[in-house]
């Protein structure tokens, strides 16, 4: 299933990457057809902007936003992790005083504040987030929870099974229906009849398949899954299709175009995300 960038509808749910790696950046000539920047997922629901996840390809989103970045934005992180929260400071509406909410789900419904402090501030980086920019707030709920935003608009949430929690976050507008399910690992009995209710009917499921399965028993326990442990979610779920995400940076182009044929094999409809592709749902008539 090949994207294009696609621009969003008035009343359409689109979904945008611009981050498709997981654990750190990969670069070089034989990874410009999937891209190297980490986890960061834009979301709209009509005109509503959502981030999911703020890892490098934040900056390019921001930068895409321009001047004409919305008065606010909301930013849903899955987790903590360095992956998901290191382009944070580089993300333009941060510098137009435009008012940003940072979510997170995974700390016992704490707020990310502390945790974020502690990494943007001296002698890890010059400032801290609240200095860049003073409007800035951190919101804590408890995964699973659903999301309810000041505009009136929810989001479903599901906790994740990965070190220290995950947030699994679900979009639905117009008729139409947008799962993100990143740093996860299939645990058995897989999969779990709470993660099939959660993902259930969903026209497209963003899954973190970093490993394969050769790879992955040696790597049992570090939060991440593979293609084949996301198919079974989608059939279990009768899921549209499935955007595998969260991608080694070892993975180069070719490799990944051999895991694509590989899946789609299996579920025509699923694709390996490649950074800047997007497409849109229209609503149902």
């Amino acid at each position: 299933m090949m994207l294009s960038r696609v621009p969003a509808q008035p009343d359409g749910l689109l979904v945008r990457f611009w981050g498709v790696r997981g654990s750190t950046n990969a670069s070089g000539r034989a990874y410009q057809e999937f891209g190297g920047h980490t986890a960061c997922v834009e979301i709209r629901c009509g005109d509503r902007l959502f981030v999911v996840d703020a890892g490098s390809g934040i900056g390019a989103l921001g930068a895409s936003l321009g001047d004409g970045a919305p008065e606010e934005v909301d930013i849903l992180l899955s987790h903590l992790h360095l992956d998901h929260v290191v382009g944070l400071p580089f993300f333009r509406p941060l510098h137009l005083g435009r008012t940003v909410r940072i979510h997170a789900g995974n700390l016992g419904g704490a707020s990310p504040k502390e945790p974020l402090d502690r990494l943007f501030s001296p002698p890890l980086f010059p400032l801290r987030l609240d200095q860049i920019d003073p409007a800035v707030s951190y919101h804590g709920f408890r995964a699973g929870e659903t999301l309810h935003l000041p505009d009136g608009t929810a989001v479903a949430t599901c906790m994740l099974d990965h070190p220290s929690g995950s947030t699994g976050y679900r979009f639905d507008h117009g008729g139409r229906s947008v799962c993100y399910v990143s740093d996860v690992e299939h645990l058995e009995p897989w999969p779990s009849p709470d993660l099939i209710r959660f993902v259930s009917g969903a026209d497209l499921m963003i899954y973190d398949a970093m490993f394969s399965q050769e790879q992955y028993p040696a790597c049992r326990g570090w939060g991440h899954s593979t293609w084949q442990a996301g198919l079974a979610l989608c059939r279990a779920g009768h899921v549209g299709a499935m955007a595998i995400f969260h991608t080694h940076p070892a993975d180069d182009d070719s490799v990944l175009r051999s895991v694509e044929a590989a899946v789609q094999a299996e579920m025509p409809t699923a694709f390996v995300a490649r950074e800047g592709a997007s497409l849109v749902f229209a609503p149902v008539a």
